[in-house]
């Protein structure tokens, strides 16, 4: 496994479509090993093919507060999505910046595993969420194009987060809290 270098909002390939992946080879599951290892090196709970630099339809999410139980999509399809949430919401390609999204509460999608055998998925609130963000990074979209109003710096909402957690009595410093800001 290795770390790969994570693209930045303005790179090429971050507005290109990806290509279906049509068979699994030793350069696919290296793919999707380095950016699993990339992903967790990096503090996100997602991560596209595409901000790696590869145009395939892979991606990689671990929304668990232990940050050990990792999914692979392969040419992953949207199937159905309900409610609405707004909240934060960041990315590794867009580096210390978030900005308020609205997003699907629920999400079914299908998609392969890394055996290239089909599976659904279901998820909601931070899932849901992470499968509509790395699913548009796909199709060449990044996620600065649906925030309502403007990008703020984490390093403020870090700062809110801590005047708040301390009120709270709480330490303000979970993986959940981390990831949506971080996908």
């Amino acid at each position: 496994m290795a770390l790969r270098n994570i693209r930045e909002m303005g790179e090429d390939v971050l507005t290109k479509k990806s290509k279906e992946v049509r068979e699994m080879n030793d350069r696919t599951r290296a793919l999707i090993d380095d950016m699993l290892e990339t992903m967790y090196e990096s503090g996100g709970v997602g991560l596209a093919a595409p901000q790696v630099g590869v145009l395939k339809r892979i991606v990689v999410i671990d929304v668990s507060d232990t940050g050990d139980e990792p999914v692979v999509l392969i040419n992953p399809q949207i199937l159905e999505t309900s409610g609405e949430q707004t909240g934060w919401e960041g990315c590794l390609s867009v580096p210390g910046k978030s900005g308020k999204v609205t997003r699907p509460l629920y999400v079914r999608a299908s998609a392969l595993n890394r055996d290239m055998e089909p599976f659904e998925i279901e998820g909601t609130e931070l899932m849901a969420r992470a499968i509509c963000h790395e699913l548009d990074h796909l199709d060449g979209k990044l996620y600065v194009d649906l925030v309502e109003g403007d990008l703020v710096d984490n390093s403020e909402l870090e700062k809110e987060a801590e005047e708040g957690s301390e009120q709270e009595n709480g330490d303000g410093d979970n993986r959940e809290e981390k990831a949506e800001s971080a996908t």
